[in-house]
Formats: structure tokens, sequence, C-alpha cells
């Protein structure tokens, strides 16, 4: 199938499901940890860098999460929605 038809990509992030946590670190900083995606299927660096200039912060993608500096789990829901996830998939523990 022709790579502009397939609907792969769309279908591999409506089956994921998400956790998004807060988590402190040393110091007292808070990190938002985005965790449940399939490796594989999705391309960790790829949402980081996105998750990251829509979200305003720094952040890194390392073993098969996503950690966000800062607390955003008031928006991550409504980014991860826009770049094609499910909304029922993903659950936010803040």
């Amino acid at each position: 199938m022709p790579e502009d038809l397939c609907v792969c990509d769309s279908i591999a992030k409506g089956e994921q499901t998400i956790t998004v946590k807060l988590d402190t670190r040393s110091f007292g900083k808070e990190m938002t940890v985005v965790e449940g995606l399939d490796d594989g299927e999705v391309d960790l660096g790829d949402l980081a860098s996105t998750l990251k200039s829509k979200l305003a912060c720094g952040g890194t993608a390392k073993n098969g999460q996503i950690q966000l500096q800062g607390d955003h789990t008031r928006r991550i829901t409504e980014v991860l929605v826009e770049e094609g996830f499910d909304e029922s998939q993903i659950e936010v523990n803040a």
C-alpha cells in the first residue's frame, strides 16, 4: 500500500494506552512522565520533541517513556489528542 494512503500510524496511535503521572525528582523538581507508549509503533523521540515545543519545556525520551520538566498534567491530554491519540485511552494521575 502506498505510504500516503496508509492509516497504520493513526490506528497505532488509537490503540495506545497512555498513563501520565507527576513525579518529584531531586531538589523537589516536578517532572511529568508519559508511559505506556509502544516504542515500535510510535517514535518516542519525535513525539517528545513535539510535546516539548508545544508545552514550552525541556525533557527527554528514554526507557520507553517521555519525561517532561514541570507539571503539565492539565494540558498534556489536549496536546496528545492533537497528535492523534484517543482521549479515552489517556489516563492522567496528578
